[in-house]
């Protein structure tokens, strides 16, 4: 469970440990701040993008590869990053860095593997529980580290923690799947029986939403942080702990009380808490009132409807179709 818990966290470090350090970066390259936020957005767009391989290719030629792949190229990229001459240059690495999202995704295939439907929901709420105390701290961790060694010490942290989890994954983790006999291209042709689901349907919009809410704000925290509320990257990294904090507490929640309550009925409570949080801070911003302290005490809920909401959305489009869990 450990090693899962360390798989799943450094794609989140990769997401959010820099994020004091957009404006540094950008003051080094002596771009817009607006450009450097691709370093979010595409390195995101780039996830989503590899995860429609990364399960068929998994399915096919079973967990184990593709998890030591995807770290190996991760740590080339990183280093990429670290020596780059230009902001183009670091952006193809950046990018370049996605591959660790095998990490989230077979992580989570892993304990469907080896748990049945109602366990699995339980077990991915402690998973992403262990995961989730990655945005309580690295933002601060990130933060300090740029004000006393600047930007590139939060890629040389990345680099490090990505070298070690590379040899706890080779020493400590087996393959949990029997490898498919079907070909990749007959592995994607199984995604009609997938995509023909409600089920399946229901339960990706669900975990879709809510982690487009979370990174939507990953985005933007940045830059409200610093030119809206003239925080320093530090403070920021403390503000930005609330998301992680109700993160964690959600899917602490989820791990205790999914199997007594329902992986449905979850969903639609976190859903709910998730908009509330959301609106709550609409209208609070739109009255002008409680500047940083509800702009991100507002995210804690959020975070807690998310650690509710994406756990069970998980174990329930795994379940779907349990011989397609990697692809779905």
């Amino acid at each position: 469970m450990t090693t899962l818990i360390l798989l799943a966290g450094i794609g989140a470090m990769t997401m959010n440990v820099f994020l004091p350090s957009l404006p540094g970066i950008a003051d080094h390259f002596d771009i817009d701040y607006k450009l450097v936020q691709l370093s979010v957005a595409g390195y995101l767009g780039v996830s989503g993008f590899l995860q429609i391989f990364i399960g068929p290719l998994a399915d096919r030629y079973g967990r184990r590869p593709l998890l030591l792949w995807g770290l190996g190229i991760f740590l080339v990229a990183t280093l990429g990053c670290l020596l780059a001459p230009n902001f183009t240059t670091f952006m193809i690495f950046r990018l370049l860095q996605a591959t660790v999202a095998g990490g989230m995704v077979l992580s989570r295939a892993i304990v469907r593997d080896v748990n049945t439907p109602d366990r699995a929901a339980a077990a991915m709420g402690y998973v992403t529980m262990g995961m989730s105390m990655v945005p309580m701290f690295a933002p601060v961790l990130g933060g300090i580290m740029d004000e006393l060694f600047g930007w590139k010490s939060s890629f040389w942290l990345l680099f490090s923690c990505g070298f070690a989890i590379l040899i706890l994954t080779w020493y400590d983790l087996g393959e949990t799947a029997k490898p498919s006999d079907l070909s990749v291209l007959r592995q994607f042709a199984e995604y009609p029986e997938l995509l023909k689901s409600p089920r399946f349907w229901g339960y990706s919009m669900a975990a879709a939403t809510c982690s487009g809410a979370f990174f939507a704000y990953i985005g933007g925290a940045p830059f409200v942080a610093t030119s809206v509320y003239g925080l320093t990257p530090t403070q920021f990294g403390i503000f930005n702990a609330t998301s992680g904090v109700g993160y964690f507490l959600g899917n602490w929640f989820t791990g205790q009380q999914a199997a007594r309550i329902g992986t449905n009925r979850m969903i639609m409570s976190g859903c709910l808490i998730v908009s509330g949080g959301m609106l709550f801070s609409l209208l609070c911003a739109y009255a002008g009132i409680g500047g940083e302290y509800v702009f991100f005490g507002a995210m804690a809920f959020v975070g807690f409807g998310s650690g509710m909401t994406i756990p069970c959305a998980n174990a329930g489009m795994l379940s779907v179709r349990p011989h397609l869990a990697g692809t779905a």
